[in-house]
């Protein structure tokens, strides 16, 4: 399918390599004829208002491909909120690693030439959904692309919590908390607390604890069909909050139930011809490299 009508998002920031990056896109885009949609942080980039600025739920309903300029932070925030749309998304790289945003603007017009013309790589990654349960009253829904972490906060004492899969009991664990991650999330927050490095094709969501009170605890890899239910202990002095993503936050309270699942829709990120996820890693990580 042709891209015709272009969403563009920003990242909220003072970088004075977006507009520039903008004016440059902005300039391709009509070039070739695309409508133009510009969500409302994207328009705050520009000396000029060349159109009236969309929500992003707007956004979401017009367009049939949103380019992102930031980071991956940028990404991971528009992946949220345009995914059960199913409006794809093109990354350039404005941040720091990359993993998802890998369009370099140096090479921004070459590639989404190639984009445009049907060349491009279509990349389908999974997202987590994730509740909080207060008595029977569900008080907190959010989407997470890379990860969904209950942690303490505030104060530095653990916390402790039972975890359940498929309403099976696990284990009951003491630490500063746990995440939940998908396959594009290995990469992130998990890799810090030791997790596994996973194809970000695979259907699964992984456990892996943060600084746990113990010597043997491990990272869990599960099916993507599976729930997780973390119930925080009843009567166990706490300050905890969920995270989704690094970005949502909402606070929780002993007794609370959070419930993650697998989204039903994935995210498709487009990239451009010659995508090599491996090559990515090495280049981030350094491996294969020799001083």
């Amino acid at each position: 399918m042709p891209f015709t009508r272009i969403g563009l998002i920003c990242k909220q920031s003072g970088d004075t390599r977006i507009g520039s990056t903008l004016e440059r896109l902005i300039a391709f885009l009509r070039a070739r004829r695309r409508e133009i949609l510009f969500d409302t942080t994207t328009i705050e980039h520009l000396d000029h208002t060349p159109a009236t600025p969309l929500d992003r739920q707007s956004l979401a309903e017009s367009a049939d491909l949103a380019i992102v300029i930031g980071g991956d932070g940028t990404l991971l925030n528009a992946a949220r909120s345009l995914v059960d749309a199913g409006v794809p998304l093109v990354g350039v790289n404005l941040g720091r690693l990359g993993f998802l945003a890998d369009v370099s603007p140096d090479a921004m017009e070459a590639c989404l030439e190639r984009i445009l013309d049907g060349d491009h790589i279509v990349d389908a990654r999974s997202l987590l959904h994730a509740s909080v349960v207060r008595g029977e009253q569900a008080v907190s829904d959010s989407l997470a692309l890379n990860d969904v972490v209950i942690h303490k906060w505030d104060i530095a004492r653990m916390i402790e919590y039972e975890v359940h899969i498929d309403d099976r009991f696990l284990n009951t664990q003491r630490s500063d908390g746990l995440i939940v991650f998908t396959p594009t999330g290995s990469t992130a927050y998990a890799l810090s607390a030791g997790g596994p490095l996973v194809n970000p094709g695979l259907d699964m969501l992984g456990l892996v604890p943060i600084c746990p009170h113990s010597l043997n605890n491990r990272p869990i890899v599960l099916d993507g069909a599976s729930e997780v239910t973390v119930h925080l202990k009843d009567g166990h002095y706490t300050q905890a909050q969920i995270t989704c993503d690094g970005q949502v936050n909402f606070s929780l309270l002993p007794g609370d139930r959070i419930h993650v699942r697998t989204h039903a829709r994935r995210v498709q990120f487009i990239h451009p011809p010659g995508y090599d996820h491996f090559a990515i890693l090495r280049s981030k990580f350094g491996w294969g490299m020799h001083s």
